[in-house]
């Protein structure tokens, strides 16, 4: 097999600037008494999001932005990396490193001196973390939740080039495996084939843990796939993205093999119209909660409303599930730039499920959709056994 040329370069990922944003945001929160005090430090913990703010790519590290700047302190595994990733970034920040838990401490300690009220996310540190910190620093520990993630919602043309480049490497492999259904393999064997395929077509890896159910096993929304034979009369369920350079795609088509029941065809249709509906209703204005209605709407109607039994959607970015959240109730309007799946499906017990999936960057005008794999299938022949 050949490797399609989905390796061209792609755009610098700089982070330049965004320092900046998360001292803006502090200083609107305290302005707007969203807050009770002013702090003088952000310390993020969360991986995700030091890499957001500055390139770091390492497992272990910690991150205080301060009014003046920013300092990443990491052990000595991670020196080198930090200073060179931090440097290609663009990230106005400087580098302690601590080679022992003492020399970390210190180094928490020099970087939070002087600090009135520091500021921590509390969905991001666990409670041992937060114990560490207290003892790292006589500032008052001020709850401040969502900062970063909040910036982190519209995502840069570099970012989405990132996920375009995902998901193409996810629609090329799909390409490929869709035609070996028909020699009847195990659930497991289509992961395989597509995590190997994702991977030759340029990714560095699956965005999670590839979801292939036949049969009755499509009843289950996140199954693990199993040792199942494809067989006449299924429907599959495939679930599957790719990781390039710290981002996600997510993309899920739903296959009918050969005669099926007529129900799952009805399942099929169902959810492939409420699925385009919701395609056009993304834009930036309309809010997330609108969008998961406009879905929903159709599935009650068809009256297979109580088995659509998730939300409609969720962002994408260096997560596979970050905020927004496209569901039942959202208020919060879509944004430009933000990257969200559109994912109805119907799922029933003892028979099978449907789900159908893109992924889209809002526009002014609408969305562009990411995803490319043909949604709108006929029925898949098995071939026939000796």
């Amino acid at each position: 097999m050949t490797n399609t040329n989905l390796s061209s370069q792609l755009p610098p990922l700089t982070v330049a600037g965004r320092d900046a944003l998360v001292r803006e945001e502090l200083a609107r929160r305290a302005a707007a008494s969203v807050e009770s005090a002013k702090v003088d430090a952000l310390v993020v913990f969360d991986l995700n999001n030091i890499r957001w703010l500055t390139g770091f790519t390492g497992s272990a590290g910690t991150l205080i932005v301060r009014r003046d700047e920013m300092v990443l302190v990491t052990d000595g595994r991670y020196g080198e990396q930090a200073r060179a990733q931090l440097a290609a970034a663009g990230a106005a920040a400087r580098v302690v490193v601590g080679t022992s838990a003492a020399a970390l401490r210190e180094g928490m300690e020099q970087s939070l001196s002087g600090a009135g009220a520091v500021a921590v996310d509390p969905t991001e540190v666990t409670h041992a973390q937060y114990e560490t910190l207290r003892g790292q620093t006589s500032a008052n520990l001020v709850a401040l939740g969502g900062v970063v993630q909040q910036l982190r919602r519209r995502k840069s043309s570099a970012e989405i080039a990132r996920m375009r480049r995902a998901s193409a490497c996810t629609d090329a492999a799909l390409a490929e495996v869709v035609p070996m259904m028909s020699g009847r393999p195990t659930e497991r064997d289509v992961r395989d084939e597509l995590e190997y395929r994702m991977r030759r077509h340029g990714a560095d890896g699956p965005s999670y843990d590839t979801i292939v159910a036949t049969g009755a096993n499509g009843a289950r929304p996140h199954h693990r796939p199993t040792a199942t034979v494809i067989e006449e009369g299924h429907l599959v369920v495939i679930d599957v993205g790719a990781l390039v350079d710290g981002y996600h795609s997510d993309m899920t088509r739903t296959y009918l093999i050969g005669e099926v029941d007529p129900v799952l065809r009805r399942m099929h249709d169902v959810v492939r119209e409420s699925q385009l509906a919701g395609l056009a209703a993304v834009r930036a204005g309309m809010t997330a909660g609108d969008v998961d209605k406009t879905c929903r709407d159709i599935i009650v109607d068809a009256g297979f409303g109580s088995e659509f039994i998730h939300s409609t959607g969720h962002g994408v970015g260096l997560q596979i599930h970050e905020q927004p959240w496209v569901r039942t109730a959202m208020p919060e309007p879509l944004q430009s730039g933000e990257v969200v799946t559109v994912e109805p499906g119907v799922y029933r017990e003892g028979l099978g499920g449907v789900r159908i999936e893109d992924l889209v960057v809002v526009t002014d005008t609408g969305c562009d959709i990411l995803t490319a794999s043909p949604k709108d299938i006929s029925c898949l022949q098995l071939a026939p056994t000796n």
